[in-house]
């Protein structure tokens, strides 16, 4: 058996490497000319690091992020609502690492190189379409320029090929990307550490401005100062979308956070101290009712693009590339390709679904709800127990599938 997997990035040298494993041979094809360290930040999930130490590549991934003690949420005036331990601190036996996106992609690539060999890889490969027979799958390939490439065979294809994925394209043709006017701007930022160094943060709530924060790299500068990651968000009835290929600009946004000022951080002095600014639409997709069609099928984005809310995507990307490789490994790679959707389509799907009404935020939502939109005299005890606010996190632990409580996984 030979697999073409359409697309490089976290996904799909993911499966490159699980299939690897099983000893079955694969193609990537990657649309970029040359791979680079690129985007800002990402999280990795105790359930994300699972599958990270499966593939070999805990040792090499942990020492580039900053290993996170806690979450915690406070409304935009700056008072707290609810605090939480992470990763190890809350008894699992993987950390949370929040770290810089293209430092994971790096590794992956790297490792990609080092145990499949380079010619496995095909950069400034733009796969345009698949065709399918009895025989196997045809890639329609061009360069990134538009030149066209000669064909690509394989016994199976998998699409990663991200959110505006070109395979999905030619099965949902007429699909449209699910706007609900959220737009989101994010940077990373010299600072000093915010709280404990290790803490990640949500401050405010999406209808009146939300702050996402979080450092990446420790001691960057021999001062003690961090990279601070963070995520400037705001939803607004008739918004257009934000333009992926445009950069962002402070003056775009840093009105709706001009008096957020707390005694442990100025968040205007933050989002201006940002080398560079990238703007972005919050966009998914509904859920499709399949991935697979004969000998080609749907991975990570590809198959299911969600909010970028509770750190999530890449985690079920992560556990797409191992449970479909286990399933090739098993043999007879058309009905194996069906198997994996049996399996993974119906849980993504309901985390697509919780990202968008019930993410691990919507605690900011509820205690501005309880508050009437204002700030709360006393604490938020008068208006919500912690219990209750630990009840909605567990919720989503558990609907994202790594919840501490026994139960089946991904």
């Amino acid at each position: 058996m030979r697999v073409a997997i359409i697309g490089g990035g976290i996904g799909g040298l993911a499966l490159a490497l699980s299939l690897h494993r099983h000893g079955i041979a694969c193609d990537v094809y990657e649309t970029v000319p040359e791979v680079r360290e690129i985007g800002v930040g990402i999280t990795l999930l105790p359930h994300a690091m699972r599958e990270i130490a499966a593939l070999g590549l805990q040792a090499q991934v942990e020492p580039l992020g900053i290993e996170n003690l806690e979450s915690v949420f406070f409304n935009r005036w700056g008072q707290f609502i609810y605090r939480e331990p992470r990763g190890r601190h809350a008894g699992y036996e993987l950390p949370e690492i929040g770290l810089h996106r293209g430092k994971l992609h790096r590794v992956l690539y790297q490792a990609v190189l080092d145990r499949l060999g380079p010619q496995a890889v095909h950069l400034d490969h733009r796969c345009i379409g698949v065709d399918q027979d009895e025989q196997g799958v045809t890639l329609r390939l061009q360069t990134s320029g538009g030149a066209a490439l000669p064909s690509a065979q394989a016994d199976v294809a998998v699409a990663c090929d991200g959110v505006n994925s070109a395979v999905r394209r030619q099965f949902y043709p007429d699909e449209q990307l699910a706007f609900a006017g959220i737009n989101t701007w994010r940077g990373v930022t010299l600072h000093p550490p915010i709280l404990t160094g290790r803490s990640y943060l949500r401050i405010g709530s999406i209808g009146t401005g939300k702050m996402v924060i979080y450092p990446i790299v420790d001691n960057v500068d021999g001062q003690g100062r961090q990279l601070v990651n963070w995520v400037a968000e705001i939803q607004r009835t008739g918004a257009p979308k934000n333009d992926w290929n445009r950069a962002g600009s402070p003056e775009d946004f840093v009105d709706l956070f001009a008096d957020w000022r707390y005694d442990w951080l100025d968040v205007p002095a933050l989002i201006r101290g940002a080398a560079q600014i990238f703007e972005y639409p919050m966009v998914d997709r509904d859920p499709v009712p399949r991935w697979t069609f004969g000998r080609v099928t749907l991975l990570g984005d590809a198959a299911h693009p969600m909010y970028p809310r509770g750190s999530n995507g890449s985690a079920q990307a992560l556990i797409d590339a191992r449970v479909l490789a286990g399933e090739l490994a098993a043999g007879d790679g058309v009905a194996a390709l069906a198997r994996y959707e049996a399996q993974r389509l119906g849980p993504t799907s309901r985390i697509v679904e919780t990202n968008r009404s019930v993410p691990p935020d919507f605690i900011n939502i509820r205690a501005d709800e309880l508050s009437g939109g204002r700030p709360f005299p006393g604490t938020i005890d008068d208006l919500i127990s912690q219990d209750e606010l630990r009840r909605i996190s567990d919720e989503y632990k558990r609907i994202a599938g790594f919840s501490l409580d026994p139960g089946p996984r991904g």
